[in-house]
């Protein structure tokens, strides 16, 4: 293996973080009565007691602004029969939810229909973390669905989980 020097060589450090294979989340909320949300692959837990949980989303997001102020936000742990959903929600121009089958909690926090897991959560803190930050989030509800595959992501590609 070539070591690199990880700050001259940002394709490379990107496709090293690649190497590493991630579930996708959908972070959503009602804003103003309309569906808001973004997806979101760099989550994971970190708390049991108290139950909280972090996603990492880009200094550059137009999407994120939005979702701070809602009392709660929906995580929602995506399918893989999710993919096309992922990507609506990636997209930075036109309607993220369009055919997108989702439900909203009474409190505002919105959810993807079928997905694997799902998170009723408050944001906590934000840490700034280089050209992103880390939203740390407080987990009020959650459900879960052992019949749903998550979705992977994996080298810039969607993939499936096969057991062995």
């Amino acid at each position: 293996m070539t070591v690199v020097d990880a700050a001259t060589d940002p394709k490379l450090l990107r496709s090293t973080f690649g190497c590493f294979p991630s579930g996708v989340t959908a972070v959503c909320a009602l804003v103003d009565g309309e569906p808001v949300g973004m997806a979101v692959s760099s989550f994971t837990s970190v708390s049991l007691d108290p139950p909280l949980v972090s996603v990492c989303v880009a200094n550059t997001s137009t999407t994120w602004p939005r979702l701070r102020d809602p009392a709660r936000l929906g995580v929602s742990v995506l399918g893989e029969s999710h993919d096309v959903a992922c990507r609506q929600l990636s997209a930075r121009d036109g309607d993220r939810f369009a055919g997108i089958s989702w439900r909203a909690s009474d409190v505002g926090a919105l959810f993807v229909a079928d997905s694997a897991a799902a998170l009723e959560c408050e944001l906590v803190r934000e840490v700034a973390a280089g050209d992103h930050l880390i939203a740390l989030l407080r987990v009020h509800a959650l459900s879960s669905d052992t019949n749903v595959t998550p979705l992977v992501f994996h080298h810039s590609r969607f993939r499936q989980l096969v057991a062995h």
